[in-house]
């Protein structure tokens, strides 16, 4: 009776170890809300940025917000289902997300098979759908990245390592750049730049890649990889009244004037007099921030940057609490990723940074970049969920 009785009791202590100890146990919530409440904003945002456009609002329905909508449905199933596989079996096939993601990009430079938008051959258009694989391409690079450093280990972290780390950014930032998409092409430098840190790449390595990236934009400009328009667009926020309000300027300026236009607590949603009237362009993609600020005002765009700010805090703090150097990175790239175009559209619609075209996280209409940003959700969580286990 006894020994029946030992035994019972071992047993409940196991499962209890096991029930803390298990990866479903540890979702990190405030991450998980933090995302969804962005992704609620985002719709309300592309609604209110449409509600002019016959061509978008069909009776009660707004095509665009049914559109994330689905594209939020998916993004969530495939950040679910990255949960499900313990991240580490990701090392062994980021090299296969690698060649795939190198196979899309030069498939989508090929005339016929790709689609030109806004003077960019980036997407694969099917029939009202379209993707681009840029995006799918940040996935492929944070985890093919991080899984080439976890290998050297910190102790082996010499010139090799950066070449080869270098030579796998190479090859599709390149053809990121032939498309052209610039801001694109930026990000993945941010990713590279973000994993190098964490990984503890030494300084003198650091600021040799900085001078090298120098050179090789001067030698784009010189090349004329970088059209004059492009040029004309990233450097119109640093005087756009004068360079020219009516030409490459004007979208900062009509940004600043919506987003000034909000005051403290916002026009309201649906009504806002420069995104709705039009004079803001791609108010639904690029200049996002500029609704939230016209619409939702100071106290709007506040509450859109407090969950950022919650976002990447358990971001950072998952990166922290890595069981591994491949988890560590993993979060790094994804950090990357979401605060640098965070900050950059932000400072778009404020008239701090340079017009790029880059989408904000989770707010943007975009259904392939909202797909991406719940993927990497997926592997936040992943990396934390698994912290305990080996």
């Amino acid at each position: 009776m006894a020994e029946r009785s030992d035994r019972l009791v071992r047993e409940s202590i196991q499962r209890r170890w096991a029930g803390a100890f298990s990866p479903a146990g540890h979702i990190d919530w405030v991450l998980l809300v933090s995302a969804l409440l962005l992704t609620i904003v985002g719709f309300v945002m592309v609604g209110g940025a449409t509600a002019n456009d016959p061509a978008v609002v069909e009776g009660s329905g707004n095509v665009y917000v049914e559109r994330q909508v689905i594209a939020f449905l998916l993004g969530l199933a495939a950040g679910a289902v990255t949960t499900l596989f313990d991240y580490r079996n990701f090392r062994a096939w980021s090299v296969v997300a690698y060649g795939v993601a190198l196979v899309l990009l030069v498939a989508v430079l090929i005339p016929g098979i790709g689609a030109e938008v806004n003077g960019a051959q980036a997407w694969f258009r099917i029939g009202p759908l379209q993707f681009q694989p840029a995006e799918f391409a940040k996935i492929a690079i944070i985890l093919v990245l991080a899984a080439h450093f976890h290998e050297y280990r910190e102790e082996a972290l010499g010139m090799r390592a950066l070449v080869e780390a270098l030579a796998f950014a190479l090859f599709p930032m390149l053809l990121i750049l032939l498309q052209p998409d610039f801001g694109t092409f930026i990000v993945f430098a941010v990713i590279v730049a973000g994993v190098l840190l964490m990984a503890g790449v030494h300084l003198r390595y650091m600021l040799a890649l900085v001078a090298g990236s120098i050179a090789a934009c001067v030698a784009a400009l010189q090349l004329g990889i970088v059209k004059e328009y492009q040029l004309d667009r990233l450097t119109a926020f640093l005087d756009p009244e004068n360079i020219d309000a009516l030409g490459a300027g004007y979208n900062v300026v009509q940004a600043q004037i919506a987003v000034g236009s909000g005051r403290f607590f916002g026009q309201g949603l649906g009504s806002g007099s420069q995104t709705l009237s039009g004079f803001v362009p791609e108010s639904q993609t690029d200049f996002i921030f500029t609704v939230v600020g016209e619409q939702t005002g100071f106290v709007g765009s506040m509450l859109v940057l407090i969950l950022f700010g919650l976002l990447l805090w358990r971001s950072l703090r998952i990166a922290a609490l890595s069981r591994d150097m491949f988890g560590t990175l993993i979060a790094a790239g994804v950090i990357s990723v979401f605060a640098f175009q965070m900050f950059i559209n932000v400072g778009m619609a404020i008239g701090i940074m340079p017009v790029t075209g880059l989408p904000l996280p989770f707010i943007s209409y975009g259904g392939t970049s909202l797909i991406t940003s719940w993927v990497l959700v997926g592997l936040l969580e992943n990396v934390h969920m698994r912290r305990y286990t080996t």
